[in-house]
């Protein structure tokens, strides 16, 4: 039976980023800390499942938000797209001047694949971790990333600099693999790109991977470099503007601090 378009594009997104899944799972987190782990793993799960089931609350109602959110945004009425440009001007069009075919695969591949394993696999490391604070945090950073930046979807009208400066800014993504196109509008509409959270949520991931280096050395030098490239990424591929980068740099530092405080209180609570 022939897939839907969505359904192929989504298998070939997940296959990839569930092999690199595999992979860092055996190699960083390792089979003596999974086999030792095995017995205390519901209780972890049973420890983290507040932290978790408010992560997944946040998710459902941006899921919900974003379908109404256009419509808020455009009553609202405004549009930071132009002061957006006014600020940098062409800055994401010199990035793409160093545009190759296989830097668009490459990029393409990290923003795609490279960023939900970046996003999955601290579930992963952390679940099977002795500390099981970096779990909790990472779910609730996670939690006031999307709440902070929905909250922005809805206050802020930009278009990316694809949208705005077609003349001088290609979709690198969408031109190459136009069959992206069709799983990225299931999930945004190019009016919310202010701030980037494929920036925020990569930056929190990095920043926790980092506090982590003890128990995942390896993670700590693997989790910046992937954060750091998908953010490249987004502007190589023309989607987010360079002032969209930094403010998700800021939102995923911000994200952590408030993260830590929301940790500590409720654990001080328990």
């Amino acid at each position: 039976m022939t897939l839907s378009p969505l359904l192929s594009i989504l298998s070939e997104v997940l296959s990839g980023a569930a092999i690199a899944l595999l992979g860092a799972t055996l190699l960083i987190v390792g089979p003596t800390r999974l086999r030792l782990s095995v017995g205390t793993l519901r209780e972890r799960i049973r420890d983290a499942s507040p932290y978790l089931g408010l992560l997944t609350v946040v998710l459902l109602v941006n899921k919900v938000a974003r379908d109404v959110g256009p419509e808020v945004s455009w009553a609202i009425g405004w549009n930071v797209t132009g002061l957006i440009y006014a600020i940098e001007g062409n800055f994401v069009e010199h990035v793409q001047s160093l545009a190759t075919p296989t830097l668009t695969a490459v990029f393409s591949t990290v923003y795609l694949p490279g960023y939900v394993f970046l996003l999955m696999f601290p579930f992963v490391a952390y679940l099977f971790s002795d500390d099981r604070r970096p779990l909790k945090l990472t779910a609730v950073a996670f939690a006031t990333n999307y709440m902070i930046g929905l909250t922005c979807y809805i206050l802020f009208i930009s278009y990316g600099p694809r949208n705005l400066l077609p003349e001088h800014v290609e979709s690198l993504l969408y031109v190459t693999y136009p069959q992206t196109q069709i799983l990225t509008g299931e999930v945004n509409v190019n009016t919310n790109v202010f701030p980037s959270l494929h920036t925020s949520l990569s930056v929190t991931t990095a920043i926790v991977a980092v506090r982590t280096r003890k128990t995942y050395p390896v993670w700590a030098v693997v989790a910046p470099i992937l954060a750091s490239m998908v953010a490249l990424a987004t502007m190589y591929l023309g989607i987010h503007w360079a002032v969209d980068v930094a403010a998700g740099g800021i939102l995923g530092v911000v994200s952590v601090v408030l993260g830590d405080r929301i940790v500590d209180r409720y654990t001080s609570e328990s």
